[in-house]
């Protein structure tokens, strides 16, 4: 499926942040266990082609493996992570963390030779003779990764901590979240070094997403939707359903879900009926309450008054105000007309008609619509407006050609390479090709990158 990309060039478009992330350290959870445990979630290759990018001088460091033999430092911290089940990324957020490897341009002999920090305490002397076993980068990075090997397989033994359990830190109540956190206070027993790892590891290894995205975190059920730099909680299936396909939920570690912010839950499913405790009555359009006018309105348009939820007055804040609906508004939920003569099809909303592009984007956009057959002069009563665009979230490719898009903000936004298309969770199978109609009229965003 990766004959979808090509390369692109261009690389002065790298993509933006997109919406502002709520950074905040909770000493309690510092990374999820998966975020410890995905071994694969680097190849070689690709760690090689970070310590390229990165000022240190690991690219092009050689040495002595844990068995003697030379190796370079991206083969080492490859092969330590796959022999000990642990994140690759973790063990280079460690060699910044512990003796700035990853990024300083001049390191000490020092630095090298206890690269981890591991098995060098807060009382001991790097000289301490009883450590000279573990000297040297190469055994310094196995070790590391095979003691968090140990912690998770010890937990709770005396020595190695565990989740669930309260410790006292630096003279302050902590309590574990999850085994991973409970890990890194095991090795590190300190707020402020635990702070930096932290701190290192968003700033290296969590990654912005398009707004539109739905999300999830991994063995967890509640769903999120990226927006204005917020995540926004469904607060059920309906509600979800009724807007997006559950197939693009994208799962993330819960540490990418927890630097946004908490945005405005979504309670309702779109098009539902509400009424306040007043006896007001409103039709939700997307995140907009559209009021009735009256109780003749409704009848007139034709829905069942004992189909109308209640909604809260605390709710109100959730939703911006729509435009009322009367006696004269048409469609206020949106309907699909087809012209009788030539077969065009419009999606047609309070007196305004979207030409749609393509049957593709008819069967994606609008995929619970019935499609209503009308005559010319009717289609006429309606004002033309620009073309219907694909909805945020959707990963399209046109047919016949590489490029994949995921459509966020109104852009169609290029993903840069098949390995960044993985690295972000999104699915091949979820690519919709579609005539190039259906992207002609979209804005090119930037590229996607792992940036």
């Amino acid at each position: 499926m990766k004959k979808y990309f090509t390369i692109f060039l261009i690389l002065a478009f790298l993509l933006p942040c997109i919406g502002a992330n709520a950074l905040e350290f909770d000493p309690g959870y510092i990374i999820s266990d998966n975020d410890l445990t995905d071994h694969t979630s680097m190849s070689y290759s690709e760690i090689q082609s970070f310590l390229n990018k990165k000022s240190g001088t690991l690219a092009k460091f050689s040495t002595e493996d844990k068995d003697g033999k030379t190796k370079s430092a991206a083969e080492i911290i490859f092969n330590s992570a796959y022999d000990n089940q642990v994140n690759p990324k973790f063990l280079l957020t460690m060699l910044q963390k512990e003796q700035s490897l990853i990024e300083d341009s001049s390191p000490s002999a020092k630095q090298y030779d206890w690269a981890m920090g591991y098995a060098v305490c807060d009382s001991c002397s790097m000289d301490d003779p009883r450590i000279q076993k573990f000297k040297g980068f190469g055994k310094q990075v196995d070790e590391a990764a095979g003691a968090q090997r140990w912690y998770i397989e010890n937990a709770g033994n005396g020595i190695a901590k565990e989740a669930g359990t309260t410790y006292s830190i630096d003279g302050q109540n902590i309590t574990m979240t999850n085994q991973a956190t409970a890990n890194l206070y095991t090795f590190t027993p300190h707020i402020h070094g635990n702070y930096n790892f932290w701190k290192i590891w968003h700033q290296w290894f969590t990654q912005d997403y398009p707004a539109g995205t739905l999300m999830k975190a991994y063995e967890e059920s509640t769903v999120y939707l990226i927006e204005d730099g917020f995540r926004k909680r469904f607060a059920n299936w309906s509600a979800l359903i009724s807007r997006y396909d559950p197939k693009l939920i994208v799962e993330v570690s819960k540490t990418e879900i927890d630097k946004y912010e908490d945005g405005n839950p979504i309670q309702f499913s779109n098009y539902s009926l509400l009424e306040s405790a007043f006896g007001n009555k409103f039709l939700l359009v997307d995140n907009k309450l559209r009021k009735f006018e009256s109780d003749e309105v409704v009848r007139r348009i034709g829905y069942n008054p004992e189909e109308f939820e209640t909604i809260q007055v605390t709710d109100f804040k959730y939703y911006e105000k729509g435009e009322p609906i009367n006696l004269e508004s048409i469609y206020p939920a949106g309907a699909l007309l087809q012209d009788n003569e030539t077969g065009g099809v419009f999606f047609v909303q309070d007196g305004l008609k979207h030409p749609i592009p393509s049957k593709e984007l008819m069967l994606l956009n609008y995929p619970n619509y019935h499609i209503i057959t009308v005559s010319e002069d009717e289609l006429a009563k309606y004002t033309l407006s620009g073309r219907a665009k694909p909805k945020d979230g959707l990963l399209l490719k046109v047919i016949d050609q590489p490029d994949v898009y995921v459509i966020s903000e109104g852009k169609k936004w290029p993903i840069l390479s098949g390995d960044v298309f993985e690295s972000l969770g999104y699915k091949w199978e979820n690519i919709q090709e579609v005539n190039w109609q259906t992207l002609t009229d979209v804005p090119l965003g930037n590229y996607i990158t792992l940036e």
